[in-house]
């Protein structure tokens, strides 16, 4: 019987053991993420990455269990080459009708505030880094899941774009019910943050 999640936690890790192969990264990691924005750190190889992955579902554990909520968890890797030949448009496209909860109408607005309209219809190997990863952004921002996983989101982003997307967490980190993870190196001071875990 899959155990029940706390009510203080949007999504939950018990006893988690996990990573690559047979590399363990985690040794019954327990660990609750409550609503608002919270932030995953450490080095590089320490392991972000791979709990987003095993937080989505997208990586299997060793042992443990990962308590999600019903509304879904975000999570997408557009980096991929499976995706180079696919538009931007067609990968939004593919990603709404996975969430529920969807907001076309902020889709709409970043689209527009990160420069984004003029580069819906072409292929993801087509565009910049910084470009590409805005694809993924825009999706995982406009999701509505009730969890969205964030892997290193101002990577390759020009200035302005930082700024839209830390305006968002910002006004995100006062949510009373939804969750964004975010794994990067460092934790930022000008976000408010409901947890930090360092790995």
């Amino acid at each position: 019987m899959q155990p029940s999640r706390s009510p203080s936690f949007v999504i939950e890790a018990r006893l988690l053991q996990g990573g690559h192969a047979n590399h363990d990264l985690f040794n019954e990691l327990n660990h609750g993420w409550p609503p608002g924005v919270s932030w995953i750190y450490g080095e590089e190889g320490c392991g972000k990455t791979t709990l987003l992955r095993l937080l989505a579902g997208d990586l299997s554990p060793f042992s443990g269990a990962i308590l999600r909520p019903s509304g879904g968890v975000f999570w997408v890797n557009l980096q991929k080459p499976e995706f180079d030949e696919a538009t931007a448009q067609e990968c939004l496209d593919k990603l709404r009708p996975l969430y529920p909860g969807w907001q076309t109408s902020l889709l709409d607005n970043l689209t527009d505030e990160l420069s984004m309209r003029s580069h819906l219809n072409k292929r993801l190997n087509m565009l910049s880094t910084g470009s590409r990863r805005k694809v993924a952004l825009l999706a995982a921002l406009a999701s509505g899941a009730d969890v969205t996983l964030l892997d290193q989101p101002f990577v390759s982003l020009d200035t302005a774009s930082i700024r839209i997307i830390k305006s968002f967490l910002n006004e995100a980190s006062d949510h009373p019910d939804r969750a964004w993870l975010v794994a990067d190196y460092e934790v930022p001071v000008d976000i408010p943050l409901a947890s930090v875990l360092e790995l």
